[in-house]
């Protein structure tokens, strides 16, 4: 299967299905990514949070796969924010990854209380401008603090990675993202505790296309046009979330996920966390 391109703001091309390694650890990690790059997956999503870029990186080298083919993204953990600490960040997130370019590169969290993204953001525009990295983007900003980067920046984040699944669909978000050319790309795409998967609505998609209902969730996700990077450690799901493409919702099906919508979320609140 081939997985479809999402175009960024820069013209560069990103995977609309990834996968992730949030809470994988690092000794786990070569062999998921090493798993997920087997299956098909060609874009990988890391952190310095997560402790897991060294086992990225270990799995990308032994991999074969021409680097061009790949598409990495890590992101800047909340005390390196900053501009001087941000770029000692990158530095030591490229030498764990043992990369020489990224692809994308985020910051993790806006952190308001801190107030120095908008600092931050102006050494991820240098690493940008050197070539270091493709991409730029952010992870959990609100509208809030993407407009204030683009009025004090002028630099238009390509990505905003956020918590977004049907109990949190993001329909005010996802909007604002694409009214500035911004991509949304979802983190706990399938929510957390396996509660969403056992809704009666995901359960009859399931039982009506004859697929599983994880698989069911994710084929929403793009075909609302998210970038989507579910996780897994287990060999059978990370095929079963990669076979998404040869069958597709109909406009109903997508209503009735997005009903939903409780506004639960399952992580930490972007205005308050630091």
């Amino acid at each position: 299967m081939t997985v479809p391109d999402v175009r960024l703001n820069n013209g560069v091309a990103m995977p609309q299905l990834g996968f992730g390694v949030f809470q994988v650890p690092d000794d786990e990690t070569e062999a998921a990514v090493t798993a997920a790059l087997e299956t098909g997956y060609r874009g990988i999503d890391t952190a310095a949070a997560y402790g897991n870029e060294a086992g990225v990186g270990a799995a990308i080298a032994k991999s074969g796969i021409p680097r061009d083919e790949l598409f990495v993204t890590t992101k800047l953990w909340n005390g390196d924010h900053g501009y001087d600490p941000a770029l000692r960040a990158f530095d030591a997130s490229m030498s764990r990854l043992g990369l020489e370019r990224l692809d994308l590169y985020l910051i993790h969290w806006p952190t308001p209380k801190r107030d120095r993204y908008v600092e931050t953001w102006r050494a991820f525009e240098k690493l940008l401008a050197d070539g270091r990295v493709r991409a730029i983007g952010v992870s959990n900003f609100q509208p809030a603090h993407l407009r204030r980067l683009v009025e004090e920046t002028g630099t238009v984040p390509a990505v905003n990675q956020v918590e977004l699944h049907p109990y949190l669909p993001q329909v005010e978000l996802r909007a604002f993202d694409a009214s500035q050319g911004v991509a949304t790309e979802a983190w706990s795409p399938l929510a957390k505790g396996g509660e969403l998967l056992t809704e009666p609505v995901v359960a009859s998609l399931a039982s009506k296309h004859g697929r599983t209902a994880a698989q069911i969730v994710l084929r929403w996700h793009l075909q609302l046009g998210n970038v989507v990077i579910p996780k897994s450690v287990t060999p059978s799901r990370i095929r079963e979330n990669f076979e998404v493409f040869d069958f597709e919702l109909t406009d109903a099906d997508v209503a009735s996920l997005s009903s939903l919508n409780r506004g639960l979320r399952t992580g930490p609140d972007p205005d308050t966390f630091n």
